[in-house]
């Protein structure tokens, strides 16, 4: 309203000699011109492009969970192919799926091996056995798809969002490769069964776990070379986080149905823990009595996977060596587990949402019939309009980036 006052003020100082001049009748079309104005210029205002306050919406940001699946095995009864999207927000409510790639060569979904968000391309990737495929956040169609010599595991996106550590399927090697355009940069042999693979949060690190070894190798993330190794452990590492300061990692390894602690600085094993009062017995998956393990973000608790028994063991981080506080049952033998962003939900494979704090389950993942939804591979996405602003990490990794 502001510019119709301005405008009427100039004409008036500009004609105000010639309207003192007028008479009472040659008046009244000025007056009704100038009370036009003041009613109709709110309308300008409103259209005006400078006043966004009025006519623009910023794009709130959205928090979904994007679930990829066939995510345990191959088993599409268990949520189908593609990638399922829910509102967090919105007590989990399905919102789409999402087309994918990732199939075999007669043409059936393949399983996938892992999914990691780069915000910097603005895209999520997935791998299959085969292949490693890029997707756009913003289009949600497939730039681009690529197999690679040895097949393909669980990846690790640098928190720059510009290099991928993509493990060979059990394989020699690593392939370190560029996110932009999926081209390998180098190839890291280490001869260990490649498998699990995570970027430390500083950057610097990538921590690379061989089915075939009982130690967790680190490479640094600048020269792409193996530079340390930590353990040995009790038997081969399968799936493993750090912390965020990257001084511990706790592990599973084959045959335990509990975890291992050791030191990133010193590449010594520290602790070994065993979850208490549960049998350990066969399981249907993975071969492996506990796999899955994750930090809240605060680093407080140490959620466990128990999959015989079906159930989430939590222990006290705060004092070592972590201490057994509670359990939480599931509908199926758990083979991962991760949190969202704010440490306020747990994420285990077999699609329940726990409350941290309570430890309830407060919502369960179904797709579009009201089928259960379950898989491993699952990452949070903050999205502004049709852009990634934040992204969590399938790993449950500790967030605090000092010791206290």
């Amino acid at each position: 309203m502001h510019r119709a006052i301005y405008f009427v003020v100039v004409i008036t100082k500009a004609k105000v000699s010639t309207f003192d001049n007028m008479n009472a009748r040659s008046k009244i079309p000025f007056i009704v011109f100038f009370a036009a104005v003041l009613i109709v210029s709110p309308s300008w205002a409103q259209l005006s492009p400078k006043n966004t306050q009025l006519v623009v919406n910023p794009a709130q940001v959205k928090r979904y969970l994007y679930v990829a699946v066939p995510g345990i095995r191959n088993y599409l009864e268990y949520g189908g192919h593609g990638i399922l999207v829910y509102d967090v927000s919105d007590n989990y409510r399905l919102v789409k799926r999402i087309g994918t790639g990732g199939l075999k060569a007669d043409g059936t979904p393949s399983n996938v091996k892992g999914v990691a968000v780069s915000v910097a391309t603005n895209s999520i990737y997935i791998t299959t056995l085969e292949a490693l495929q890029r997707i756009d956040l913003s289009t949600e169609k497939i730039v681009w798809e690529k197999k690679y010599e040895g097949g393909c595991d669980r990846l690790s996106i640098s928190p720059d969002g510009k290099v991928i550590y993509l493990p060979t399927l059990e394989k020699e090697h690593w392939n370190v490769v560029d996110a932009e355009t999926g081209n390998v940069i180098k190839q890291i042999f280490t001869n260990s069964g490649a498998h699990n693979t995570l970027y430390g949060g500083d950057g610097a690190s990538v921590f690379l776990a061989g089915l075939r070894t009982n130690t967790l190798g680190i490479s640094d993330a600048r020269k792409h070379t193996v530079i340390k190794q930590v353990g040995p452990f009790a038997q081969s590492v399968r799936p493993f986080t750090i912390n965020g300061s990257q001084t511990l990692c706790y592990v599973n390894v084959n045959g335990l149905l509990g975890f291992e602690i050791g030191d990133l600085r010193t590449g010594k094993k520290l602790h070994h823990v065993e979850v208490a009062g549960f049998q350990q017995g066969p399981v249907k998956r993975h071969g492996c009595p506990s796999h899955g393990i994750g930090l809240t973000p605060d680093e407080k608790e140490v959620w466990l996977c128990d999959a015989f028994n079906q159930r989430i063991h939590i222990f006290d981080n705060t004092i070592m060596p972590p201490k057994q506080l509670e359990s939480v049952e599931l509908r199926d033998q758990p083979g991962w587990i991760t949190f969202s962003l704010d440490g306020m939900h747990a994420y285990p494979s077999t699609g329940e949402i726990i409350d941290v704090r309570t430890r309830k389950i407060i919502a369960t993942l179904k797709d579009e019939k009201g089928n259960p939804v379950m898989s491993e591979k699952v990452v949070e996405i903050h999205i502004d309009g049709n852009k990634a602003v934040k992204a969590g990490d399938q790993f449950g990794i500790g967030r605090v980036s000092k010791e206290e």
